[in-house]
């Protein structure tokens, strides 16, 4: 198990070189844990130090003081004072130093928790008559954010770590993680749609811990060459096949508690980074940090998520476009951003950066290995399909609680149909503008190139 160690991360952490790669290496050398995988081993704090009471504080009292900028219901009406309170206290707070953080990981990751929280809270509760001009983010909230951020080696903004693996706490606390033992400890509108959807993201990260260990079991591997460990290799094949179809079992699991409309109207908006509207946005401004450094502002997405990235970069998925495979990518797949799931990676933890990279080295990839192999062609094919099945899940569920509330005023209980409403987007977008992701891509366009990706990675038909 980890230990709240002292940690020497940097700015590009991501970018160091792996440790001595030719040695096997194990999950906690990537601040990963054998039981919780991304997931921290205990639970994370849910205070920082007094010192830091200014942050807490702010962030405690939120939630009734704020309302949604663009929410015009009287309810949001008469919290316009507050929010503007609000946001006044933190506009001339002190600039907290952060050195008396870096030793702790809990504290780093704590501290960004909240940072990144309450940058998401201020921006989204100005209102829209306020936003002409490009927005500011307080040097008391940018400043130490950018400081943690550096140490941590991940984005200054909210992240799939920070609404997902920093934010739980548990039910029971003599009773061991467990999706059912969990619940957040931060939440932009308090509601039971919001907790569901982070404890359903928490839980597809907890199911993919066993993936995670066939992935380090076979990369430790001294030799793939023994007939007996190619039949171990196949079953490893099989059993994780069964687990991402498990994982899309619980991904389906959200529409029973979490609502469209309330997540598309009420949660989402909160999410929306700097880069929101895509090549339109404004963008936001981090006071008292050098203007000329570039910052990943985008705000989380599942895109974010660790466990996905490590089954693509395990599998050979190639998101990129680099390689060629059948069938040719289509127009709208070449149209798409090829750099997403790697942008996506400096929002996650610099040592989780570290593990896919880690990942990608390995001499002999599996895709490689099963395509040299007969004995290995079908279990992996039958992973790389059960990760389609996993992203064709995904994008009925982007249908249903985006496509389909950015259309309608009402959304259809009975969801929608997934290739039509492609096709419509594709002919509207010549005359209204593309639905996006929080982060500003073109949603329809991303989710059906990287479904379309997985597919390619499929070895029957790419055997010459």
């Amino acid at each position: 198990m980890l230990s709240e160690l002292t940690w020497s991360y940097h700015s590009k952490a991501a970018s160091r070189t792996p440790v001595n790669d030719s040695c096997p290496r194990q999950l906690h050398d990537f601040d990963m844990d054998s039981s919780t995988g991304f997931l921290p081993d205990r639970p994370p704090l849910d205070r920082l130090p007094p010192a830091f009471d200014l942050w807490e504080l702010a962030l405690a009292s939120a939630r009734d003081s704020l309302s949604l900028g663009e929410d015009e219901s009287p309810e949001a009406i008469t919290r316009r004072e507050s929010s503007r309170r609000w946001r006044s206290q933190l506009r001339n707070a002190p600039v907290l130093p952060t050195d008396t953080l870096h030793s702790s990981a809990r504290c780093l990751r704590r501290a960004h928790h909240v940072l990144a929280f309450l940058v998401h809270f201020y921006m989204h509760s100005i209102p829209p008559s306020a936003r002409s001009e490009r927005l500011v983010v307080p040097a008391s909230l940018a400043v130490p954010l950018v400081s943690v951020s550096d140490v941590l080696g991940i984005a200054p903004i909210l992240t799939f770590a920070d609404t997902v693996l920093w934010n739980w706490a548990l039910v029971d606390p003599s009773k061991p993680l467990a999706p059912e033992n969990l619940r957040p400890q931060t939440l932009f509108t308090g509601g039971p749609d919001e907790q569901s959807f982070y404890v359903c993201c928490a839980s597809i990260e907890l199911r993919g811990v066993e993936a995670l260990r066939i992935i380090t079991d076979y990369n430790n591997l001294s030799s793939t060459e023994d007939p007996h460990v190619v039949d171990q290799i196949a079953d490893s094949l099989r059993r994780l096949s069964t687990i991402v179809d498990e994982l899309t079992t619980i991904l389906k699991s959200v529409r029973a508690t979490c609502d469209p409309h309330a997540f598309y109207f009420d949660i989402r908006p909160w999410f929306r980074g700097s880069d929101a509207n895509g090549p339109d946005s404004l963008g936001w401004r981090y006071e008292g940090v050098d203007p000329s450094r570039h910052l990943e502002l985008s705000g989380p997405s599942a895109g974010q998520s660790s466990t996905m990235h490590a089954l693509d970069v395990f599998l050979d998925v190639d998101h990129q476009l680099t390689k060629t495979r059948l069938p040719l990518p289509s127009e709208q797949n070449r149209r798409a951003d090829h750099t997403f799931m790697t942008r996506m990676r400096k929002y996650m933890p610099g040592k989780h950066q570290e593990f896919l990279l880690h990942l990608a080295s390995h001499q002999r990839p599996i895709r490689e290995l099963a395509r040299c192999s007969p004995t290995l062609r079908q279990p992996y094919d039958s992973v790389v399909l059960a990760l389609k099945r996993f992203r064709d899940l995904h994008m009925r569920i982007a249908c249903l609680y985006v496509v389909s509330m950015s259309r309608s005023a009402a959304a259809m209980d009975s969801g929608c149909p997934v290739g039509a409403m492609m096709e419509t987007l594709q002919r509207e977008d010549a005359v209204r503008k593309p639905i996006r992701g929080t982060g500003g891509n073109e949603l329809s366009c991303l989710l059906k190139a990287s479904r379309d990706a997985t597919s390619r990675a499929v070895l029957q038909g790419n055997i010459s």
